[in-house]
């Protein structure tokens, strides 16, 4: 089953815009569909392809990129015959699968690129681990592109919804609520997609077993298995700390802040050497890592502060298996259990760890605030997260609240937007009711907010 994606018709734009003149370098955790879509596109787009997995490619045909550059003529034959695949003048398609497991190839790039017989498609992992970048010099001619697991949106047209997420287009770009029924639907499949994830194998799995969670979660397992193997592989300098932190993250999320101080985990020194592992899972694709923002206001990352941080990740679907990690299998009933609310689970997690990962997927950096009222010694203000609208003329911050009950306190949004009303375009609550509008700000359900989270074109 090949799922469809969004990645593959920027890969179209960027083909016919580009016409071989950069390579393009996709990004992504392992197991998110990298080289599937890469094979997927080359066998539509192109009169031929070649994709060579540097993961077991042999070393003879790691030497062509040793021996050939300053002969391109013989290194582009070798290849040919090695894949036995016919390659055609501005035709033919060029992918370097996993490519952070031989750098020089990457190195390559920029000869291969410059000889414009061929388009080029990088994918990789822990592209930026230093470890995989060291002993090269980093091509100018990619264009880099981060791909993730699969959006609420692609989640639903692989289970053949597509009719409702247009008609929940429809409903937010108008502002009005969605019809009850309707609502209700896309509530559950938005549950559905925040127990199975985003990850294709698990999808895939879950399609095509008749929607069983069981079929799913030894897909998601086999995948957080994979993970740990990963970090197994990486300095040992890091390894354990790597670990520690990737085996807290279901306990940190279900913390009332979910906010991790550096010198809580460790003292001194050591606080520095936690703080590289959180950004290796970051790195990685692993997680989402979202930063305490101390003064919003024109550029977030100004007022950045790396002394807190949240850790999400990079996959709900993901979570939910990691969080019963005790369980070799988590069995279809306990996850009918959670979809239905019967369980003693700390649901508000699930919620705002999908919110994380889908304000990633649109390309926002994650940012949180806080405010510490010393006259009540605790804090008044606490933001899940805050996003701008990155207009040069209008430049706007949008704070979002994450609810998972019905019931819910807006007195912390109401403050901040008290505090900064100048510099906020619209205030967001994302709760499982209906579209509505508590004063001012703007309640959405998350089935919207998955799929639609930019500001506003009133407020842009």
């Amino acid at each position: 089953m090949i799922l469809k994606r969004k990645m593959y018709n920027k890969l179209l734009d960027l083909k016919n815009n580009l016409n071989g003149t950069k390579a393009l370098l996709i990004e992504g955790a392992r197991r998110i569909g990298k080289s599937t879509i890469c094979e997927e596109f080359g066998k539509n787009e192109y009169r031929s392809y070649i994709l060579i997995d540097f993961a077991k490619c042999p070393d003879e045909v790691k030497d062509y990129f040793q021996k050939h550059m300053n002969d391109l003529d013989t290194f582009f034959m070798l290849i040919s015959v090695y894949y036995g695949v016919k390659l055609y003048e501005r035709e033919s398609l060029i992918i370097f699968d996993e490519v952070q497991m031989y750098p020089k190839a990457r190195e390559c790039i920029k000869y291969l690129v410059a000889d414009g017989r061929y388009d080029f498609i990088e994918t990789g992992s822990l592209i930026s681990i230093k470890e995989n970048v060291k002993d090269i010099v980093i091509p100018s001619e990619e264009r880099h592109l981060k791909m993730y697991p699969l959006d609420f949106e692609e989640f639903c047209n692989a289970l053949g919804e597509e009719q409702i997420t247009e008609y929940i287009r429809k409903c937010f770009s108008e502002r009005t609520p969605l019809e009850n029924e309707l609502h209700h639907k896309a509530m559950l499949l938005f549950k559905q997609y925040m127990l199975v994830g985003g990850m294709p194998q698990s999808v895939i799995a879950f399609i095509e077993s008749k929607k069983d969670f069981d079929r799913a979660d030894i897909e998601k397992r086999d995948i957080l298995s994979l993970y740990r193997s990963d970090i197994m592989k990486i300095d040992t300098r890091y390894r354990s700390k790597v670990l520690t932190i990737f085996d807290r993250i279901p306990g940190l999320l279900s913390q009332h802040e979910k906010r991790v101080v550096f010198n809580d985990v460790a003292a001194g020194s050591q606080a520095a050497r936690y703080e590289e592992t959180f950004f290796w899972l970051s790195d990685s694709m692993i997680s989402n890592e979202c930063f305490l923002c101390s003064d919003p206001n024109i550029g977030l990352s100004i007022n950045e502060s790396r002394t807190y941080v949240k850790c999400y990740l990079g996959d709900t679907g993901l979570l939910v298996s990691h969080a019963f990690d005790e369980n070799e299998l988590l069995e279809d009933e306990v996850y009918k259990q959670i979809f239905g609310d019967k369980l003693n689970m700390n649901e508000g997690m699930l919620y705002e760890n999908a919110i994380a990962q889908m304000l990633t997927a649109n390309g926002h950096k994650l940012y949180f605030y806080t405010h510490y009222n010393n006259e009540k010694h605790r804090n008044d203000i606490e933001i899940d997260f805050l996003i701008s609208n990155n207009s040069k003329l209008k430049y706007k911050i949008y704070p979002i609240e994450v609810k998972s009950g019905k019931k819910y306190s807006i007195e912390s949004l109401k403050r901040f937007k008290e505090k900064y009303s100048n510099r906020i375009g619209e205030c967001y609550v994302i709760h499982p009711r209906n579209l509505s509008f508590k004063e001012d700000i703007v309640c959405i359900p998350p089935h919207i907010c998955l799929l639609y989270t930019s500001p506003s074109p009133r407020d842009s």
